[in-house]
């Protein structure tokens, strides 16, 4: 009895420790991105302060300032492309519009929405992992890119799918997960892994359950706006289909350099095509590699070189997107070192990346850049090549892995979910 009150007590601390500590990181970003916060950035302040973040100019850029209803009601024409975001990030969005009616109060809105799913992470990973949620919960990535897009929302309905996963909850899980990709696309590759993790425990049955409850959410979310207005629902998938290779991508930095060009002028579709085809057959290799080595390994962990090798093949490797890999240092890879060489590349990436997006516009002749020196191309493409090369790095230790990354925290749902199986 008094050992059991003892861990309790001891659980008790460690989480206060973990949601502490996350709310500690969120607050020095906030910190970060408070002097952009007021949306007049005429004189350069979003590279020269490093505090750029979506949350600002979209207020206006997805026209929010009054009572516009995404998809529903039309866009005007504008500059910038509008309804761009999946529905649950556009209606969170549309929700702080209302909250809030100015650039100010409509990004504190959203750093506060955005927190609530930054603590939701990290309380879903000591519930599964103890301690480990350190790795998401203290992580400089964290720091540099919670505030600059949405992705917390998507990564915090995630982990808490892969929480009511690990418990065994097979429905809830799926809609946490559809719910997740109606906010983020991500969420809905992990329904590979744990689909393929019921498989191996001879329960089909769940992994059924698991992957109709993804799309009876996901469908829940998205067909009225499908219904009432099919053309602008699309935008996001139209925009995306569209999108030039982004800066951040190996695509980017590989054309470039061949090319012997600041530029791409490979095709945006053959680009596109051939991610997907690198993707799917990338990560079948590395499920074949990892089979032949462990025959037992838990399915489930796949979600973590899954979402590696998207990144790392896609087209566009937005910098808030490392978010995405968190939660899965400690859930599936908790190795200090290469944790700790991705998280100093990472804010590599942040720092060059903001400084020479500063340097662009002082050539393009910027007057609020005037005077500004921020590091070359050369120098953010190899912080971009290194982060690549730690992240292949990271996939090469899953794979040498055996059993489960580690002994799960007494009384946890992996405890939970492995003896439901």
């Amino acid at each position: 009895m008094v050992a059991r009150r003892m861990r309790r007590a001891a659980a008790v601390i460690s989480l206060g420790t973990v949601l502490g500590i996350t709310v500690l990181v969120l607050a020095l970003s906030l910190a970060v991105r408070q002097p952009c916060a007021a949306g007049d950035w005429s004189d350069g302040r979003q590279y020269r302060r490093l505090c750029y973040s979506d949350l600002v100019p979209l207020y206006g850029t997805e026209q929010l300032t009054g009572d516009r209803l995404p998809y529903l009601n039309p866009c005007m024409e504008a500059d910038g492309q509008c309804d761009e975001y999946p529905v649950l990030t556009m209606y969170l969005m549309r929700v702080a519009g209302w909250i809030g009616r100015s650039y100010p109060a409509f990004f504190y809105a959203n750093a506060t929405f955005l927190a609530g799913f930054g603590l939701l992470t990290s309380w879903a990973l000591h519930r599964m992992i103890g301690g480990r949620a350190l790795y998401f919960a203290a992580a400089p990535s964290l720091l540099a890119y919670a505030l600059v897009n949405w992705d917390l929302l998507a990564v915090g309905l995630a982990t808490a799918g892969t929480l009511a996963y690990l418990r065994g909850r097979q429905a809830p899980a799926g809609v946490l997960l559809g719910l997740g990709a109606a906010a983020k696309l991500y969420p809905a590759f992990l329904v590979v892994p744990f689909a393929l993790d019921r498989l191996r425990r001879r329960d089909p049955e769940g992994a059924a359950r698991l992957s109709v409850w993804v799309v009876v959410a996901y469908a829940t979310v998205n067909l009225p706006f499908v219904v009432a207005s099919p053309r602008s629902w699309f935008t996001f998938f139209r925009f995306n289909a569209e999108r030039a290779v982004d800066f951040d991508s190996l695509w980017f930095v590989a054309c470039s350099r061949l090319e012997g060009s600041p530029g791409c002028s490979l095709s945006t579709r053959l680009i596109g095509i051939l991610s997907v085809v690198l993707f799917l057959a990338i990560a079948a290799l590395v499920w074949r590699l990892r089979r032949a080595r462990d025959r037992e390994f838990p399915r489930w962990t796949f979600g973590f070189p899954l979402l590696v090798i998207f990144l790392l093949t896609n087209k566009v490797y937005s910098p808030q997107y490392s978010l995405w890999l968190l939660p899965w240092f400690g859930l599936a890879l908790p190795n200090p070192w290469l944790f700790g060489a991705f998280s100093v590349i990472d804010v590599a990436v942040f720092l060059t990346r903001f400084t020479w997006f500063g340097r662009l516009s002082a050539e393009a002749g910027d007057p609020a850049f005037a005077g500004f020196d921020g590091v070359p191309q050369g120098a953010f493409q190899v912080a971009l090549v290194l982060r690549a090369a730690v992240l292949m790095a990271c996939v090469v230790a899953w794979i040498r892995a055996r059993g489960e990354p580690s002994e799960p925290v007494e009384g946890s749902p992996q405890e939970v979910g492995v003896a439901a199986a």
